[in-house]
């Protein structure tokens, strides 16, 4: 998938699922039951057992682009080119690495790192970083957003990490592209409850929807 449909589709929904799981089966059952809630971006992070394997199993599974498969918490160019090769459609990172970023810029796959400070994000915009993952966004709050976005109004942020249901509508109001949310959407499947994850789902994205109405 071309680069800019990548971002153009996970901006669309605004909402990007990070799965983290105990196995393999744990992961691809979350990213379907998020994938039926109306949320199509996953990003599986590779703390996940087999994360690779489970990038492939998905993208074998839609093979027709009806989800967006991202790899999470990348550290390093090794792993985002582990990621790439087995099918990830974008790279999240917890920080900003420059090896990675130079990697996914090679490719045109974009490349997603965490910041925490308006020099991270400079950074990471001048190294070709197409959205920046504002993280951990709970230290801040929506206001970070705005404060952000005064001196750099291009910029596209996605803050991740304290967001849930409750506060999504305030992140989206204050001008963030997407937001990723991980327990708050996933918990479901602790207790094996995947339909609670689907109607988690649908709740985010209508909130998102209202918010830019």
């Amino acid at each position: 998938m071309d680069k800019e449909k990548v971002i153009t589709k996970l901006t669309d929904a605004g909402l990007v699922a990070v799965v983290r799981a105990s196995s393999e089966e744990e992961a691809i059952r979350i990213s379907d039951a998020c994938l039926e809630g109306g949320c199509p971006s996953i990003e599986l992070t590779f703390t996940v057992p087999g994360a690779h394997k489970v990038i492939e199993a998905l993208a074998k599974k839609y093979n027709k682009g009806e989800m967006l498969l991202g790899a999470g918490t990348v550290l390093d160019s090794e792993t985002a080119r582990m990621a790439i090769l087995s099918g990830a459609n974008y790279v999240v990172s917890p920080g900003f690495n420059l090896e990675a970023a130079k990697l996914c810029n090679r490719y045109r796959v974009p490349y997603m790192p965490g910041c925490m400070t308006i020099t991270e994000v400079l950074t990471a915009m001048e190294a070709g970083a197409d959205i920046i993952k504002i993280f951990p966004a709970d230290l801040y709050g929506p206001a970070i957003i705005k404060d952000i976005k005064g001196p750099l109004p291009y910029a596209k942020l996605m803050p991740t990490g304290g967001v849930d249901v409750s506060n999504v509508d305030q992140w989206i109001k204050a001008g963030a592209v997407a937001v990723g949310a991980g327990s708050s959407l996933t918990a479901g499947a602790k207790t094996g409850d995947y339909k609670k994850i689907t109607e988690t789902a649908k709740e985010f994205i209508a909130k998102i929807q209202a918010a830019r109405a």
